[in-house]
């Protein structure tokens, strides 16, 4: 448990998003949560190494799930998180499936990392591999998720504020998962290819989290590094002329099992 006594002067909002589902819900709980200032922080792209100091804030802290964990990349740049006591709203986005172990990882590492975690959530998004003709959760975060997500933040603000007025420390949250957490392998290297369609405009290059997209030699066409990429799909996503495709059997397996709806799963 931890002290809420220090007064909040403001939200953070911290996500890692290559598809965008987890920043959508990380912005519908903090205008849920509508205190202060709000500053986000995105860690999707930025490969920097500097620490974040944070102390004073609410902060939430939102990553996608891939295979029922915390990506391995994401976990590497929340390191930079100096959380010094913050409390801390924790959400984890999966695709339909589920989200295992993930939203406990993300607890353990949020207190590892110096945050008091106050209350979590496990949202639905947009699987990675959706495509118009095998969808999975296609439009997810829908309008009721951000809603819900919206309650949420609200939620979690009032928990906080009746622990500052009556000067109750922060009871240890207790989530759903098992640890040791689900054994996870990078699997067979594959990434997205380009189709005919493809002009190079380099859209898929700004979008991509681990830069494994590049121009070739004489600018002309998308190369990709198939060893670094970690099959997000941003890059098949935001193509403006629809060229970038990722071929993959599990894209059919999930859409014909992972079809029924699933709710957010809420923890305070």
């Amino acid at each position: 448990m931890t002290s809420t006594t220090t007064p909040l002067n403001g939200n953070r909002l911290i996500f890692f998003s290559p598809t965008h589902t987890s920043a959508q819900i990380a912005r519908a709980i903090g205008e849920g949560i509508g205190m202060g200032r709000r500053m986000e922080t995105d860690l999707t792209l930025n490969e920097s190494y500097s620490p974040i100091e944070l102390e004073g804030e609410l902060c939430v802290i939102v990553t996608p799930v891939y295979g029922g964990r915390v990506p391995a990349l994401a976990l590497q740049r929340l390191q930079r998180l100096k959380g010094n006591g913050a409390p801390a709203i924790l959400g984890v986005v999966y695709g339909n499936r589920d989200y295992e172990d993930a939203l406990l990882e993300l607890r353990d590492t949020a207190i590892q990392l110096g945050f008091v975690p106050l209350t979590a959530g496990a949202f639905i998004g947009e699987h990675s591999y959706s495509t118009p003709e095998l969808p999975i959760a296609a439009g997810r975060p829908d309008t009721d998720d951000l809603l819900q997500a919206r309650e949420f933040g609200k939620a979690s603000l009032k928990k906080w504020n009746h622990l500052h007025t009556t000067d109750t420390p922060i009871p240890e949250l207790t989530v759903k998962g098992n640890f040791p957490y689900k054994s996870w392998t990078p699997g067979t290297p594959a990434c997205p290819t380009c189709t005919e369609s493809c002009f190079a405009c380099g859209e898929c290059i700004e979008v991509c989290p681990t830069h494994a997209i590049h121009f070739n030699a004489d600018q002309t066409a998308i190369e990709t590094d198939i060893y670094k990429c970690i099959k997000c799909c941003a890059c098949v996503k935001c193509c403006p002329n629809e060229a970038r495709k990722f071929s993959t059997p599990f894209a059919a397996i999930l859409h014909e099992k992972c079809s029924a709806r699933r709710q957010p799963e809420l923890f305070f």
